[in-house]
Formats: structure tokens, C-alpha cells, sequence
């Protein structure tokens, strides 16, 4: 089993037609997804290598059944394009578009929260999601990814994510579902969201998050993991010598006084439980442990 997404998911590409929507869009189908649509209102009634364009999401749902995006539309559209797919039906939105002002993240984020309760967003500005061997919706190289379980990985970091995948794989380790939910202020899915369903599933038996500075989910995240989880979980949390007071990399890392700290955020992780690596290696050498006690 698997979160989110699985083998039917069937995907629309908002942005299918652009170069980086065109290369990803064909890399997962190569994968194995079901990419079965793009968008495009100046382009419908062609196709890209074989995958249909429509003028509108709601055109490509009601000619394919998708029940998935993926966008790769410029920031100044993300806006516009997360509500077109949320009206079409969409349950399942991965925006992958960095740069998309915190502004309109919050906006249609608690438009979705509101209007659209049964979509889930994911992102923007992260690398998507990937349930190794049966379905790829973003950037994530599918190769790093073994399938089979028994781990679920959540990370904040995008490049960091691949690490996370490419660790455990070296270990002979699988993977359910590794969701990178991106560091900007108001991500759509959180690590509470993704820590829920890991916990719901019932083949994923161990879980892997990876956290960075800034913000205060990793806390929130380890408040959750102390009341809610049953399974074990280990943990690496980045920019351990990053100064405080300075953003790092993107607007969700930036440390304020002592709080968002990496070392704030391993001492509350810690004790909640969670076995918490200095750096990703040894994060991963605490799964291997832990999937060795399973």
C-alpha cells in the first residue's frame, strides 16, 4: 500500500507543454504513471508524444478520469492553476513551481482548507511524491527509490530527499511512499499530514522525516509523534551551523531568537522519542537499526 497516490492514479501535467513539464511528464510515465493528460488552452487537440493536451483540467478529467496534477506552471500562475484543478475534481494536486509568493500560497491553501476539503495539495516548491515501483508525480529520480516497504519517508528538504531515498537503497531498504512536502512558509501537506497516514498504513512500518531550521514544524511534528504514533521513527534535521538570525537557502529557513533551531528541533524530536542522526548517513544507519528490530 501506499499514501496519496498508487498504481491507478491517473495524472494531468498542468504545464505539459513547457520544457520542464514535457521532460518530467515523460520521465514518469516512463516510470510507470499514469500521465494521461496535459493542459494547455493554446495547445488542445495536440499531443506530447502521444499524451493529449486539453484546453482545461476539467476538459482532461472528464475525458481520462485523473484524479491527479502535477504543475509546472510559472509562479505568477500557481495560483490560478492549484483552483482549476481543485474545481475540476481534483483530489490530489503536486505543485512542484518554486518562487510562488507566500501571499498566494496562504491564499489558496485556506481556499482549498475551505472550499475544496477533500483535495490535498502538496507543495509548491517541493520535488513531489513517489511510491517507489508503482507511481512518480514530480522530480524525484525513480531510480534512488526501491519499492517494497517496509520504510514511508517525509522530508522538508528537497535535495535531501533524494539522500534520504538514496541511503536507505545502498541498505537493501524499501520505501512505501517518500513525500518531499517543500520548506516554503505555508506548505499544503505537512509532516502531520503525512506522519497520519504513515501511521494509518499498514505497510509502512518505520518512518524516516527529515526537517531543516526555521518554522516551528519539526516541534509540532514530534508533539505529534509523542501522542499519536506507534511506529519508531528516525530523523536528521539540517543546518546544524547555520548563524541564527540569517535565511538560509528559502523563506521558510530562517532561525528567530532560539526558536526553529536545529538543535531546538532535535532536543524536542528526541524526546519524543525519535532517533535522531547528526547527519544523513547516520540517519540512515538508524532506520537500517530499526528495520532490523521490526
Amino acid at each position: 500500500m501506499s499514501i496519496f497516490v498508487d498504481e491507478n492514479t491517473k495524472v494531468v501535467y498542468q504545464g505539459l507543454t513547457g520544457s520542464q513539464g514535457r521532460y518530467y511528464g515523460l520521465l514518469n510515465r516512463e516510470y510507470g504513471t499514469q500521465v494521461v493528460a496535459g493542459t494547455n488552452p493554446k495547445k488542445a487537440g495536440t499531443d506530447i508524444d502521444g499524451i493529449p493536451v486539453y484546453a482545461s483540467v476539467g476538459d482532461a478529467v472528464e475525458a481520462t478520469g485523473a484524479t491527479a496534477s502535477c504543475i509546472f506552471i510559472p509562479a505568477p500562475g500557481v495560483q490560478g492553476a492549484v483552483l482549476e484543478a481543485a474545481e475540476a475534481g481534483i483530489e490530489f494536486i503536486v505543485a512542484i513551481t518554486e518562487g510562488v509568493p507566500a501571499h498566494d500560497e496562504a491564499w489558496f491553501y485556506n481556499k482549498l482548507c475551505r472550499d475544496y476539503p477533500g483535495t490535498q495539495l502538496l507543495g509548491p516548491n517541493c520535488p513531489g511524491i513517489i511510491s517507489p515501483g508503482q507511481c512518480n508525480i514530480g522530480i524525484t529520480a525513480g531510480h534512488i527509490a526501491k519499492p517494497g516497504g517496509p520504510v514511508g519517508i517525509v522530508s522538508r528538504s528537497g535535495t535531501l530527499t533524494y539522500q534520504a531515498l538514496y541511503e536507505l537503497q545502498q541498505k537493501d531498504i524499501g520505501v512505501t511512499t517518500c513525500v518531499g512536502i517543500g520548506g516554503d512558509p505555508v506548505p499544503g501537506t505537512s509532516f502531520i499530514d503525512c506522519l497520519a497516514a504513515f501511521e494509518d498504513d499498514p505497510e509502512t512500518k518505520a518512518v524516516m522525516m527529515i526537517g531543516e531550521i526555521g518554522g516551528s514544524a519539526e516541534e509540532e511534528a514530534a508533539d505529534f509523534i509523542k501522542s499519536n504514533m506507534s511506529k519508531p521513527v528516525s530523523s536528521y534535521i539540517a543546518g546544524v551551523t547555520a548563524p541564527p538570525g540569517k535565511k538560509m537557502g528559502h523563506a521558510g529557513a530562517i532561525v528567530s531568537g532560539g526558536q526553529g533551531t536545529a538543535q531546538a528541533k532535535m532536543d524536542a524530536l528526541r524526546a519524543a522519542g525519535v532517533r535522531v542522526g547528526l547527519n544523513p548517513t547516520e540517519a540512515g544507519d538508524l532506520m537500517a537499526e530499526i528495520v532490523a528490530e521490526l
